[in-house]
């Protein structure tokens, strides 16, 4: 308790002084919190952790609260501070009687526009996703996430063509001194530029990305190594103290036709491929959704998608195009970690990079006031070479870079269902139940009896219950 306090009158004193260092500085504060319970069976299809030595807890409450503070300047310019806490009920900071502390800070960056013009400028800690359109809810390269970065928006014709231009320092392992007196290559960038181009009933927004990878960045503390790399460089590393990655790729949504829209993403993406043979990594992502919203009542949509997949061998490098951490998804699907709200044990966590798929979803079903559904099938499959995932099986046994039901084979498939409703107590609380279904069929011969067998003993499934506030 004693740590609380000692939290409140450090933020009452930042916020005191504040006022009392530039009175003309305004303060604005803006925040959500969610409360829910999620009960979840089977996760990775088996009820184990993903390496099958560890058992899962199938009942968890779990709490969020994000604060957000604007120092307002003027209109042009601004600072943004978001802190965080999240933990279970009984963990942490939300533990009974003696809690440890733990404050995170998700958001501090400044932000300006440039005089005279409406060029604006945003450098630290921000919301950061590479180009992508709603309906798939967020990019399969990066997006859902936060980055120390440095981002240029610029209108070039009003409401019809800009550009965004920005960098990020995605990793920097060792800070300011490396281990030794050798310097080596621990920094992960991205830079990349897009241009959103808007005319009536169409837009597109051609965009590319650039990566520098360096071979000492810790890229598994950062989630990114099973995404990045090609399987021979999860075994062996790179030769290449750093490695270039790019993409290149067009987001489209046309709604000429409105109220029938088509909305789309074609992806190409590459890396290391001037390293050794195993180690580079290329392929193709495309998907498309189509919606008709000319009903009061509800949104019908259907949607599929398609990527390239790893041939029989990992000896001439991977088949599936590169990631960083995606958050792609949609319809709320229970498969993908997309844009549940109760968002912690909320997915089956697939990539649906190496991997197609299709589905149907009925969004924003609404017959009584204030109370909202979604309703959503997806069936997908994989195009990955059977060969390939079980050789590198075989060679490590089970690894996190080839996980039973995030990664499948072209003979096996997966099936999910989510029914999930909205009810607004008021105009800023809701009640959300989020519940999903998920069946999958898996090669014993490529993921071993163990694993295969417990997979068939039961379906994975989840009911999420609780409330969301936004002030």
């Amino acid at each position: 308790m004693k740590r609380f306090a000692t939290w409140a009158v450090l933020a009452a004193l930042v916020l005191g002084m504040a006022g009392v260092a530039h009175a003309a500085t305004e303060v604005k504060m803006t925040g959500d919190a969610r409360v829910y319970g999620v009960y979840f069976a089977n996760h990775n299809y088996t009820g184990w952790n993903t390496e099958g030595t560890r058992t899962e807890d199938r009942f968890q409450i779990w709490e969020r609260f994000r604060l957000r503070s604007d120092f307002v300047a003027n209109e042009a310019v601004k600072f943004r501070l978001g802190i965080k806490v999240e933990d279970v009920w009984g963990h942490g900071t939300l533990t009974a009687a003696n809690p440890s502390t733990a404050i995170s800070v998700y958001q501090a960056y400044l932000q300006f526009k440039m005089p005279d013009c409406n060029v604006e400028v945003t450098a630290g800690l921000q919301d950061l996703s590479l180009p992508t359109n709603a309906f798939f809810n967020d990019s399969v390269v990066f997006g859902g996430d936060r980055a120390a970065a440095l981002v240029v928006d610029a209108p070039l014709i009003q409401d019809t063509l800009a550009v965004k231009a920005g960098f990020a320092r995605m990793i920097d392992t060792n800070r300011t001194y490396d281990t030794t007196t050798t310097q080596v290559a621990d920094e992960f960038d991205l830079y990349f530029l897009a241009l959103p181009i808007t005319v009536n009933g169409f837009g597109i927004t051609p965009w590319g990305a650039v990566g520098v990878a360096g071979k000492d960045a810790n890229y598994s503390n950062a989630g990114f190594l099973e995404y990045l790399v090609s399987a021979g460089s999860f075994m062996d590393g790179w030769k290449n103290d750093q490695n270039a990655y790019w993409w290149a790729g067009g987001t489209f949504e046309v709604t000429a036709l409105d109220p029938v829209k088509f909305y789309g993403d074609v992806i190409y993406g590459a890396g290391a491929k001037n390293d050794r043979k195993w180690s580079k990594r290329e392929g193709w992502f495309i998907d498309l959704g189509i919606e008709y919203t000319g009903w009061d009542v509800l949104t019908p949509q259907v949607f599929g998608w398609w990527s390239t997949g790893e041939d029989k061998s990992t000896r001439n490098g991977s088949e599936r195009m590169p990631q960083v951490l995606p958050n792609w998804g949609p319809g709320n699907s229970f498969l993908f970690d997309d844009s549940q709200e109760l968002g912690k044990e909320s997915n089956m966590g697939v990539n649906p990079v190496g991997n197609w798929g299709a589905g149907v979803s009925l969004n924003n079903i609404s017959f009584v006031e204030k109370l909202s559904h979604i309703l959503t099938f997806t069936y997908l499959r994989g195009n990955n070479n059977a060969k390939a995932l079980r050789y590198l099986n075989e060679t490590l046994g089970t690894n996190s870079y080839y996980v039973m039901g995030r990664d499948l084979t072209t003979n096996e498939y997966l099936l999910g269902v989510n029914f999930d409703t909205k009810y607004m107590i008021y105009e800023n609380l809701a009640a959300i139940l989020e519940t999903g279904w998920s069946h999958g069929e898996f090669q014993s011969s490529v993921w071993g009896h163990r694993l295969a067998s417990k997979s068939r003993d039961g379906d994975a499934w989840k009911v999420a219950f609780g409330l969301t506030y936004k002030f």
